[in-house]
């Protein structure tokens, strides 16, 4: 069993086979964050690219509760240097983790860091659970077309952004779905300010009626279960 819970913006935490593991951890500063930082505990974190609302609290989770932090090599380094333990890896590699096989995706977004450090390319995150699940985090990108190769992997959930401006918008968000062809969706990165506000529901409805995907539209703290 997996269950993937919608934390507020671009954070999202999963529980699979008793591995708890958080995407892109931003809370403090976050207006949709749906629980305190220090009320998180995680094995793993997954950062996919170095903005402040996808680094967001990753160190000082990491070193609370001892989780292995999973970047691109250029994150890992930087957070390595703060004493955080890392597990590097990069767009097109594959590693068999505890919790599952992780392949770094491509994104089209940017990766300064926070100080304005070097933060490497942006990375999207495919991960096949232990029980077969495949599950694809987009995180922050533009929509591109070897979404369709994703896809080409029968993809159970897929997670997209929607809010435009910094993202994908609806329009190319409902393009992707269409590249994708995933059992589910949730939508995420929208709403958490007026900057990126969305009619999440006229979404759903318009990517219901014109693919075969299932929309799951959670509130900050809600989750969903993959059988």
């Amino acid at each position: 069993m997996t269950k993937v819970t919608w934390l507020g913006h671009a954070s999202m935490a999963i529980e699979t086979n008793n591995y708890r593991i958080l995407v892109d951890p931003f809370i403090n500063g976050n207006p949709a964050a749906a629980v305190k930082e220090e009320e998180l505990n995680a094995d793993f974190i997954l950062v996919s690219h170095g903005h402040g609302d996808h680094v967001g609290d990753t160190v000082s989770i990491a070193k609370r509760t001892n989780a292995l932090v999973i970047s691109n090599f250029e994150i890992a380094t930087w957070l390595g240097n703060q004493g955080v333990r890392t597990h590097p890896q990069h767009i097109g590699g594959g590693y068999q983790h505890p919790f599952g096989y992780l392949k770094l995706t491509q994104a089209l977004h940017g990766s300064a860091l926070p100080d304005g450090s070097y933060g490497g390319n942006p990375a999207g995150f495919l991960l096949t659970t232990l029980d077969g699940k495949k599950l694809y985090f987009a995180c922050d990108t533009g929509l591109f077309g070897d979404m369709r190769l994703i896809g080409e992997e029968g993809i159970d959930l897929a997670v997209l952004p929607i809010g435009d401006n910094f993202t994908m918008g609806p329009t190319d968000a409902l393009r992707a779905v269409k590249l994708i062809q995933p059992k589910h969706v949730i939508p995420i990165h929208y709403n958490t300010w007026d900057l990126i506000a969305q009619n999440v529901n006229d979404w759903k409805a318009t990517v219901e009626s014109e693919t075969a995907a299932k929309v799951h539209v959670l509130s900050p703290g809600g989750s969903l279960q993959l059988e």
